[in-house]
């Protein structure tokens, strides 16, 4: 009885181990090594994690099948290399700083890494080096191990990761509901559309101390209407400004229907009264969010307007760290969704933190991206791994060239609106370097080596 109860435990556990089946009988009684050996045939060998050390980072900077894209690569001496990018717009120079930090690291370590490096990012496109850097640490990890980033995270919530696009303006509304139209064809199910005080800016009446106008007290040769912080343009609009906006939306609506979620975003630069003007007007509309209605850092007017208004609120895609803004921006319930971009809050895990945050205090979570498909597919990871995940952007809709950058994936990479979460090793794509030289900046070369920022030149500590 002993016996063959130690038969059947060592039957089952050849069957956990994916051993069970007829074909393989005659393997239950091999000697322990070879069960071993076949149990582990799928390992990668030439991976030692614990002995695998950064060797380089050199960078490829590429332009117009994406924003302007600086490509991380971080090589290491076990042939490993992993890939992250830095921020659309962002200056390269932002992650090569950080090499000198990383040369002889285990890039396995990735959370001490980031800790090394994370004082060196900061708002917007300056948190665009850790980032790309943290990305590609994390793809480095997965190759190692043989799983996908998410694994890493703790597994996934979902298969495939909802999409949101969006769409260029147009000053007629019934071209721009068109264009709108076309993405709903392609199967994409969110939206997103830019309208602002842009479009009223040759309509009489419309925009009081506008931007284009003679009275507007910050057009001069110092600092622009872009340049200047919201509140502090003292643009107005109008009652006539107000119904030309709202009939965008009127004509959009008509077009596309209810059934689609559809943002808005470049509103323009005013205040935080007209902003509430405007989410209370456009509230019959039911749009998914307006974004970046004023900046981010204004916690106690975002929580305003929210309050003000039945129109979600949205920002976060300019913020550095859970800790830089968004734990303000959530614990005040200043705004219904954040949307941080992985490229700029600090890199895969830093923005699944974010996510776990906002969800433990009932705020949406969604994705902001506008660089290159290694990122893209980043976030992805970042995506599926966070429970209360909404949408991700994809802006390059129109630039068939933009998949083509990456190898060993399935293809076409969105179908229907989403994207399959990978299921090979880290992030899960290889870069196609033919396409990337197309692509390069002039002047620039494809990785080539950056001896110049081997060495640290200075004393990081910040305490005494």
């Amino acid at each position: 009885m002993k016996e063959q109860s130690n038969k059947n435990s060592r039957r089952g556990f050849m069957s956990k181990l994916g051993l069970g089946g007829l074909s393989l009988a005659g393997m239950a009684f091999a000697p322990i090594e070879q069960q071993l050996e076949y149990t582990t045939q799928k390992v990668n060998r030439n991976s030692s994690p614990s002995d695998l050390r950064i060797t380089d980072m050199r960078i490829a900077e590429i332009g117009e099948v994406v924003f302007r894209t600086p490509i991380v690569r971080i090589y290491t001496n076990q042939g490993i290399i992993g890939h992250g990018d830095v921020r659309d717009g962002a200056a390269k120079e932002y992650a090569l700083f950080l090499k000198s930090r990383l040369l002889g690291e285990n890039p396995c370590n990735v959370e001490r890494l980031f800790k090394i490096i994370s004082q060196f990012g900061h708002h917007g496109r300056q948190g665009g080096g850790v980032s790309g850097v943290e990305m590609a640490l994390w793809d480095i990890v997965g190759k190692a191990y043989g799983v996908p980033v998410y694994q890493l995270l703790g597994g996934k919530y979902r298969d495939k990761v909802r999409l949101y696009c969006d769409t260029t303006t147009s000053n007629d509304p019934h071209v721009y509901a068109k264009r709108m139209q076309e993405r709903i064809d392609k199967g994409y199910t969110a939206l997103k559309m830019d309208i602002g005080i842009k479009l009223l800016k040759d309509i009489p009446g419309t925009i009081i101390n506008g931007p284009d106008g003679k009275y507007n007290p910050y057009q001069h040769e110092f600092r622009g209407y872009n340049m200047t912080k919201h509140p502090f343009t003292r643009v107005q609009i109008t009652d006539k400004g107000i119904d030309k906006l709202c009939e965008f939306l009127d004509v959009m609506r008509a077009q596309i229907g209810y059934e689609i979620p559809m943002g808005t975003d470049h509103w323009g630069h005013f205040g935080v009264n007209e902003a509430i003007k405007i989410a209370r007007a456009v509230e019959k509309y039911n749009l998914a969010y307006i974004e970046d209605i004023i900046p981010w850092e204004y916690t106690d007017q975002w929580r305003e307007i929210t309050m003000s208004s039945t129109t979600p609120t949205q920002t976060g895609e300019d913020i550095y760290k859970l800790e830089g803004g968004f734990k303000e921006l959530i614990e005040a319930r200043a705004v219904d969704i954040v949307h941080p971009d992985p490229n700029t809050a600090g890199g895969i895990l830093e923005t699944k933190r974010i996510g776990d945050y906002a969800s433990s205090h009932g705020i949406g979570f969604m994705h902001h991206h506008a660089a290159g498909p290694i990122s893209f597919l980043g976030s992805v990871h970042s995506a599926a791994a966070t429970e209360n995940f909404m949408w991700l952007e994809h802006h390059a809709v129109d630039n068939p060239k933009f998949e083509e950058l990456v190898t060993g994936i399935e293809k076409p990479l969105v179908q229907d609106g989403y994207v399959k979460v990978p299921e090979t090793p880290g992030i899960g794509v290889e870069l196609n370097e033919e396409v990337v030289k197309e692509y390069l900046i002039k002047g620039e070369k494809l990785f080539a080596p950056t001896p110049e920022w081997d060495k640290i030149r200075a004393w990081d500590r910040l305490w005494s």
